[in-house]
């Protein structure tokens, strides 16, 4: 494959990030979404629908970027190309909440050109509940 071994039920190393206001306020800026739902405590007092959050709530596209760059802190070196991330949402992700990025293999597809190496990644909080899960695939081209 590469100048490494990889199998089907190996684990990543795990990413772990702090949530804080102000990673919230620096996503915020960086991806130009400043809806009041990830900054404004009277706003998110009120309920939406069926749905009550009790306080502002970290963008869903952090538990994704997490999942990014976790995966390309990993693939780059192994000159590994991050080529798809399919995810959902499962609940809210508050300041103060700890999130824990991590992927294992779950299927090595070699081909002529290559291999392609499928993830399941997940999100979790400090309270071992999943956050955010769902599929990723890298590709290791080979060397000729």
């Amino acid at each position: 494959m590469a100048d490494f071994e990889l199998r089907q039920g190996d684990q990543l190393p795990t990413l772990v990030f702090e949530i804080t206001r102000e990673t919230i306020r620096a996503f915020g800026e960086a991806s130009l979404d400043m809806n009041p739902l990830h900054f404004d405590d009277d706003y998110m007092s009120n309920s939406f629908g069926k749905t009550s959050f009790n306080g502002v709530i970290a963008h869903g596209m952090t538990g994704f970027a997490l999942i990014t760059r976790m995966l390309t802190d990993w693939l780059e070196p192994r000159q590994g190309i991050h080529r798809r991330l399919e995810a959902r949402w499962l609940r809210p992700v508050k300041p103060g909440d700890t999130l824990r990025v991590s992927a294992s293999v779950s299927r090595i597809t070699e081909r002529s050109d290559g291999y392609w190496i499928t993830f399941d990644v997940a999100v979790g909080n400090q309270r071992d509940e999943t956050v955010a899960a769902g599929e990723a695939m890298a590709e290791f081209p080979r060397r000729f």
